[in-house]
């Protein structure tokens, strides 16, 4: 009895796999009580793994993403059909994700919203991001866009004070209309965009039932080193649902995770979205011929000039196991392409391009793309050295450790072959600061208006005017002024509605939630008095 007894306590400190330890893999005896002096404290400072588990605590948060915060995501694959529309997509690009019928590449897709925090409501008006991340035989690819296929802007210069604008005000820490229509009416290009942010369109009803798109202008490159220009759009096999401002409320109301909750009940019930991948593509020129520049993020390709040829479809199959690990730390950035696939001169994918990959630096770590969501699934050998969390060696096989550097006759790296014949545009020019041509700030925007059903119109107008009427003349008259010229029905109706609309209120209110600011005071009324215990 007594040799049982001690094997007993021997065994007290012995982790199964199912034992709960420290970060240093010490088994966890007591994780209910720090040790104090007495049952009732003081408590000491040697409390190791109390400290290990609270200061982890404290930590377990990264800086949160500037645009994108709020988001979910899922696991999946995407299939090539091995051409575009009728024709190999090897005459356009010898990017091998797109090659050979039937290949299947791994994807992690990220979707969220833009402007609010990590927890804000899934029924906000936003755009809505759509990141993709290829796990290719080639190394990652990533295709960050939106569900809404223009943007706000053009030029990545003013992408800080766009950001700043709709987010919430820094005095009052409260999204604020009257913000975010001084930003738009005085940056005309973003006319287009608020008319399909002000519309339905601006609140999509889950992630698996909305469009995505690269937004920016790419390039596809032969094996001839021959380039076109390319669009890429995603489109939902479930269908696209959009909800109106009452029906998002009502949502809101009983789930602010509601496109979250519905990806992922979707996943485990064997209901697995799809997406079909289309492209535009148009030669590698500026295109004199369109009234428009066809860099310009703020513009739609016309389908009859630009038809959508079909390249592959997208499954998502999986979820995250850990949320954090996965959704959270997944690091996307525009720059990172394969060869097959290039940049264009958008000026906004070139100040992105910049902007997406710093962020992650930043956030994550230097060493972010060695965390197992962003990892290539391939091998990887570089010379890059230290860095917060670097935890493993970017080594090839047989490769000299002595040597971090390149070009050297001691066993280091070396340059790999290029096969395909290098892709080489001509740039010439005066270096300025200037906009491009052919703005046509609200030509698009008149053409959506007209295509939007009649409810769609009414709700755009009742958005609009909602939140346009809490906002001084000044801005109200641009507006005005900008809706006129995309159409005259439109420009009629905003001019109409706000001249039978009072400012009875306050602009600080969630986009297009104009009621908002009573909320505060209904809160009040409808309260119900308690005593102090």
């Amino acid at each position: 009895m007594e040799l049982e007894k001690n094997l007993q306590q021997k065994q007290t400190n012995i982790g199964q796999e199912d034992t709960l330890t420290t970060r240093q893999g010490h088994p966890v005896t007591n994780n209910q009580n720090i040790r104090t002096i007495g049952n009732r404290g003081p408590a000491t400072l040697e409390n190791y793994d109390f400290i290990e588990k609270i200061s982890h605590f404290d930590r377990e948060k990264v800086p949160e993403r500037i645009v994108h915060a709020r988001g979910a995501g899922a696991h999946g694959y995407f299939e090539t059909y091995g051409t575009a529309g009728d024709e190999p997509v090897s005459k356009y690009t010898r990017a091998k994700v797109f090659q050979d019928k039937g290949k299947q590449t791994p994807v992690f897709v990220r979707f969220s919203t833009v402007v609010n925090g990590n927890h804000s409501p899934e029924t906000v008006r936003d755009p809505r991001g759509f990141a993709v991340k290829f796990y290719t035989e080639d190394g990652n690819w990533d295709l960050v866009g939106n569900n809404i296929k223009i943007f706000f802007i053009r030029d990545a210069m003013k992408f800080p004070d766009m950001i700043h604008a709709f987010r919430p005000d820094p005095v009052t820490n409260i999204q604020d209309s009257q913000r975010f229509f001084d930003f738009c009416a005085n940056s005309p290009e973003s006319f287009h965009m608020v008319t399909f942010i002000y519309s339905p369109w601006g609140i999509p009803a889950n992630y698996r039932m909305m469009q995505g798109s690269g937004v920016n202008t790419y390039k596809w490159v032969n094996q001839d080193g021959k380039a076109v220009l390319v669009k890429y759009h995603w489109e939902p096999k479930q269908g696209i649902k959009n909800l109106t401002t009452k029906e998002a409320n009502e949502i809101q109301a009983a789930n602010f995770s509601h496109a979250t909750q519905d990806l992922y009940d979707a996943i485990e019930r064997g209901e697995y979205p799809e997406w079909e991948l289309f492209v535009q593509i148009m030669s590698d020129d500026d295109h004199p011929e369109l009234d428009f520049d066809p860099l310009d993020d703020t513009k739609l390709w016309p389908e009859d000039k630009f038809p959508w040829l079909p390249v592959g479809k997208m499954v998502l199959n999986k979820n995250p196991e850990n949320y954090f690990a996965e959704v959270e730390q997944a690091a996307f950035g525009t720059g990172v392409l394969v060869d097959g696939l290039d940049f264009s001169d958008d000026k906004m994918l070139q100040g992105r391009t910049f902007s997406y990959s710093d962020t992650q630096r930043y956030r994550v770590g230097a060493n972010y793309l060695q965390v197992p969501i962003n990892a290539a699934k391939k091998y990887v050998a570089t010379n890059q050295e230290g860095g917060q969390l670097r935890y493993e060696n970017d080594k090839a096989p047989g490769q000299n450790p002595h040597v971090n550097y390149e070009p050297s006759s001691l066993g280091g790296l070396k340059e790999a072959e290029q096969t395909g014949k290098e892709y080489t545009p001509q740039v010439e020019g005066k270096l300025v600061r200037e906009s491009i041509d052919r703005q046509n700030n609200t030509k698009q925007a008149g053409e959506t208006y007209r295509r939007f059903e009649d409810w769609e119109k009414d709700e755009l107008i009742s958005n609009l005017v909602g939140d346009l009427s809490q906002c001084v003349k000044d801005i109200q008259d641009k507006m005005i002024t900008l809706a006129e010229e995309a159409d005259e029905e439109y420009g009629r109706r905003l001019r109409e509605g706000l001249a039978n609309t009072k400012k009875d209120g306050s602009s600080m209110n969630p986009l297009g939630n104009k009621d908002a600011e009573k909320a505060p005071e209904q809160a009040i009324k409808k309260g119900h008095d308690a005593e102090p215990y």
